[in-house]
């Protein structure tokens, strides 16, 4: 039996035209792009479809546009007969799982993710936070090297926890450079320095996580309709009060990716539905395990290919 979980990926995988197709070939696909203008009072869709680039990478552009476009999708394949098991998202990925679940109303979500994004930018001044990705090392051998490294007035710890052989790092910009050194030095293969406006997932966002909770307590909250995966516990999400509680805690807790995608699995998902631009998660799906079915939706070709594909099952 097919088993489906809608993935939506996170930050850094915003692109200028992003959902260009949907929105040109159906009303109710840029209608979604036209409710977030009217509730951010702003022209975002003029954004996420024209650029620049610049403008829309900024992290309270980029997570509601990335969520705008996420849910776009996903509903547009619950329309077409796909109905997810299962909900899961990276980061601020999550809050489009909130939504398609129907744990919060995209209204409310896009309101919120803008605003913690406004919060995250407001953290930490830019230029003094930073993440890498460490690839080659194993966690308990990396959290020790940024435990050092803390213990010497820099912070620094694990952000995300993507897949085997891959972790992001996140705090100040010296205590990512002297981690990141450090990893090299007890064998990791590689430490890539992230192009990000703030070190994500960090306990230096805990400023950003206290204002969130205090937006979030405004918010109508739902019981899920579909089981919602966690990113700080790799958990089911069934209820008001864990929703809330994680909504705070995720922005200053690891990610943690690869347990999420062993939980589907253990669940018994066997397909993978990427819903937005680019194909990271789908990649990161097949690095814990290369034998399970993935689909990555951006564009009219991809939506039907998946349509195709899995109508009847």
């Amino acid at each position: 039996m097919t088993k489906i979980a809608f993935i939506f990926p996170g930050q850094g995988s915003q692109q200028v035209g992003m959902g260009s197709e949907f929105i040109q070939n159906s009303e109710e696909s840029k209608a979604f792009y036209e409710k977030a203008d009217e509730v951010l009072q702003f022209g975002l869709s003029k954004l996420m479809l024209e650029g620049p680039a610049e403008e829309l990478t900024l992290t309270y552009n980029a997570q509601p546009a990335l969520l705008t476009t996420g849910v776009m999708i996903a509903q547009k394949l619950i329309k077409a007969g796909i109905q997810p098991n299962y909900t899961a998202g990276h980061s601020l990925g999550e809050y489009s799982a909130f939504v398609t679940s129907g744990a919060l109303s995209f209204e409310d979500a896009v309101k919120t993710v803008h605003k913690r994004g406004l919060f995250m930018n407001e953290a930490v001044p830019a230029g003094q936070g930073a993440m890498a990705a460490i690839l080659g090392m194993e966690a308990n051998s990396l959290r020790e090297v940024c435990e050092q490294v803390s213990a010497q007035g820099e912070t620094v710890q694990l952000a995300n926890l993507n897949c085997p052989g891959q972790i992001v790092i996140s705090g100040t910009k010296l205590g990512v450079e002297k981690a990141s050194a450090a990893a090299k030095e007890a064998g990791a293969k590689r430490a890539i320095p992230l192009v990000v406006s703030g070190p994500f997932h960090s306990s230096l966002m805990k400023d950003a996580a206290v204002k969130l909770e205090q937006e979030i307590e405004n918010i109508d909250i739902q019981t899920p309709q579909t089981p919602i995966i966690s990113n700080v516990k790799a958990e089911l999400l069934q209820d008001v009060a864990e929703i809330k509680k994680e909504m705070v805690e995720q922005v200053y807790s690891p990610v943690l990716w690869e347990d999420d995608v062993r939980k589907m699995l253990d669940l018994g998902v066997t397909t993978f539905i990427e819903c937005g631009p680019g194909k990271v998660l789908s990649g990161l799906v097949k690095k814990v395990d290369r034998s399970v079915k993935t689909f990555c939706v951006f564009d009219e070709a991809s939506f039907n290919e998946v349509v195709e594909s899995l109508r009847g099952e």
